[in-house]
């Protein structure tokens, strides 16, 4: 599984992580300047599925899918209003009960300059009764989301509105539930491209149970980030990497800083390997606060995207840790981060399920390995309709040239 810890929060970006006394997250270990867990030694295993004997993987060989609950909405609305289940996860409509996310008032904003183009990089607050409940910035397709309620489905709606760069339009937004086509709320503005920046950040597990596909990964990390730097030469791209650990592994998280330098991110991730674990549950959301609190993502790009890749959820029922993982997608969504899970084997029906509701939440979209490789353990076959068996590698490659745009 991925590496993940939990750790006091910080107020970061204008993120406040807060309310939550000491006892109810994981410390994190303290930091030299550039970066590292002081006193760790990168890669050396520990705890549970040994990574020292991990075999060097090939890029290219890992299979996976792609499904976009955004663009496939009726779809979603039938898993979340039909009784649709399975002997682990039962029904599905409780999923947004047990992880607290209620996806069922959605917001679809888009964004044009008066020739119809998308517009990126804008500013789009959903606001009621003159209150922001939702902030989000517009991609390079112009498109945005917003969210009544998402945390609290007994929120009111009030009198919605929206504000796009602070200006307040006048056309109201109509919401879209489960059952209903989506409307698309189309806005027409001016604001100056963003900088020709991408922010790419690759969070990992680095638990024992990944090991049997980490080395594969890592391959295939090195192999899209060479790949995009060659295909967007217009366009600066800067990378970084988190891998991570669990509660009373070796570390919780190692971090290497955003950087237009490809062979320091290379060396790092080149480094990792796999090790520790031992229950199910990771601090998943301990990795999450890391990408946020210590790294520093450009405030204007033209693209911010989060690859998290791993095999298994938080720790649910640990005080604290839902909270978090609310606040951070809150900031994702705000600062124009899309998160863009890839599920690797040993994800189960719950995980799956809060994967794709923080996707949907950020506007990114659900990555799943598939068995079609034939590495790594059995992976389950997920609840989308019909999708495209790629290369792992070739389909983060697509993502990433997408979104850049």
């Amino acid at each position: 599984m991925f590496v993940k810890k939990i750790s006091l929060l910080l107020c970061i970006s204008g993120l406040v992580l807060a309310g939550c006394s000491r006892d109810e997250y994981y410390e994190r270990p303290s930091m030299d300047e550039a970066g590292s867990i002081k006193g760790a030694t990168a890669g050396s295993p520990s705890g549970d599925g040994d990574g020292s004997g991990q075999a060097e993987g090939e890029p290219g060989k890992i299979t996976a899918g792609e499904w976009n609950d955004l663009d496939n909405w009726s779809f979603w609305g039938r898993l979340m209003t039909t009784e649709q289940s399975d002997q682990e996860a039962g029904d599905y409509r409780k999923m947004p009960e047990y992880w607290r996310f209620y996806t069922d008032r959605r917001v679809a904003v888009e964004v044009v300059d008066q020739q119809s183009q998308p517009l990126n990089g804008v500013t789009v607050e959903l606001l009621s009764d003159d209150e922001v409940v939702w902030k989000s910035v517009t991609d390079c397709l112009g498109r945005a989301e917003g969210w009544v309620g998402l945390y609290d489905n007994e929120a009111k709606d009030g009198v919605l509105s929206i504000a796009l760069n602070g200006i307040k339009q006048q056309d109201a937004p109509v919401v879209s539930g489960w059952k209903e086509t989506p409307t698309n709320n189309k806005y027409v503005f001016f604001a100056k491209a963003p900088a020709a920046v991408a922010d790419l950040l690759f969070i990992v597990d680095a638990t024992g149970s990944m090991s049997d596909e980490i080395a594969f990964l890592k391959a295939d990390l090195l192999n899209i980030m060479d790949k995009v730097q060659k295909m967007e030469t217009a366009t600066s791209i800067r990378t970084s990497a988190i891998f991570y650990r669990d509660k009373g592994d070796e570390y919780l998280t190692r971090v290497t800083p955003f950087s237009t330098d490809f062979s320091a991110t290379s060396r790092f991730i080149a480094e990792q390997s796999a090790a520790g674990g031992g229950d199910y549950p990771e601090a998943v959301h301990t990795a999450l606060e890391a990408s946020i609190q210590e790294l520093a993502w450009s405030s204007s790009a033209q693209a911010k995207l989060a690859f998290i890749l791993l095999d298994a959820p938080p720790h649910h029922d640990d005080k604290g840790v839902i909270e978090s993982i609310q606040k951070t997608i809150r900031h994702y969504a705000a600062q124009g981060i899309k998160l863009i899970p890839v599920a690797s084997s040993g994800v189960d029906k719950n995980t799956e399920f809060l994967l794709r509701f923080m996707a949907i939440a950020t506007g990114g979209t659900y990555v799943f390995i598939t068995n079609d490789s034939g590495i790594g353990n059995d992976h389950i076959a997920p609840s989308v309709g019909d999708y495209k068996v790629e290369i792992l590698g070739d389909l983060m490659v697509r993502l990433i040239t997408k979104y850049i745009g």
